[in-house]
């Protein structure tokens, strides 16, 4: 495992720059309407940073996910009985420049973080979105936050970019950060995304297996995974806690994603 981890590293040390070049390249070659001026009157990210957490460089879109992301957040936590508005700690793992953290400025007494990868996308955040706070993580924990700090944590769109290992091991790290009771909500790849696979590709999911793209490159958007249901309820619910619900292509800002609201288990 240690040996297969290094080679993944390695690797990505040659082509994770590489993808990150391409990503800059698209942004700047990509067609953009007239840029509108964000309703919440904060910044709004470069184009690269923006291509790199919506896929394209329309800030249109950008802020509109955002939005719809943490209404879909917002919803899930309501149906759980609880509200965003009354919880004391928030953390976005996998924040990018800011999508979804961006939603949070006018929560009243609720500290906000977040971390990512990505040295760039976190300094862009520390600059301009001064109501929350900021860290980087590498690809593997530890995260920089005491045990307990967090009522919620969401990662969107995140475990959709990790091997299996990798998955396992945030999901321990998660439960650490997350208080016991709290909540953790993530999205993955569901029966929705099934038309992208190749037969063999199919056939695996359907055995309840995880289908993996491109593991070499983690944390990027190369690296492309695949959930049955199954596997997330057997593999990586159990990493510390309990299955609240599943809403299946319920992840509005990140269309046709599976939601999970998981509760920390005491």
């Amino acid at each position: 495992m240690k040996h297969t981890l290094l080679r993944a590293l390695n690797r990505v040390r040659l082509l994770g720059p590489a993808y990150r070049g391409y990503e800059r390249v698209r942004a700047a070659q990509l067609p953009r309407g007239p840029e509108p001026a964000a309703a919440d009157g904060l910044p709004v990210p470069p184009p690269h940073l923006i291509v790199r957490v919506a896929g394209t460089p329309d800030v249109a879109w950008f802020l509109e996910s955002g939005r719809l992301a943490a209404d879909s957040i917002r919803e899930a936590v309501a149906r759980a009985g609880s509200s965003v508005d009354d919880l004391a700690a928030i953390l976005d793992f996998g924040c990018g420049c800011g999508r979804v953290v961006r939603n949070w400025a006018d929560l009243d007494g609720t500290r906000v973080a977040g971390s990512d990868l990505s040295g760039a996308a976190v300094e862009w955040c520390r600059e301009n979105l001064p109501f929350a706070g900021f860290a980087t993580n590498e690809l593997v924990p530890p995260l920089a936050f005491a045990d307990d700090s967090f009522d919620l944590a969401y990662a969107l769109s995140v475990f959709t970019h990790l091997p299996e290992a990798m998955q396992l091991d945030w999901m321990s790290e998660l439960a650490r950060v997350v208080r016991p009771g709290g909540f953790l909500l993530l999205t993955t790849h569901g029966e929705r995304y099934l038309e992208r696979l190749g037969d063999e590709e199919r056939a695996r999911f359907a055995r309840g297996e995880l289908v993996v793209r491109w593991a070499e490159v983690p944390g990027s958007n190369l690296c492309t995974t695949f959930h049955p249901l199954s596997w997330v309820r057997e593999r990586l619910v159990p990493r510390g806690f309990e299955e609240v619900e599943v809403v299946p292509e319920g992840a509005r800002g990140n269309p046709y994603q599976d939601l999970f609201l998981l509760r920390r288990a005491a």
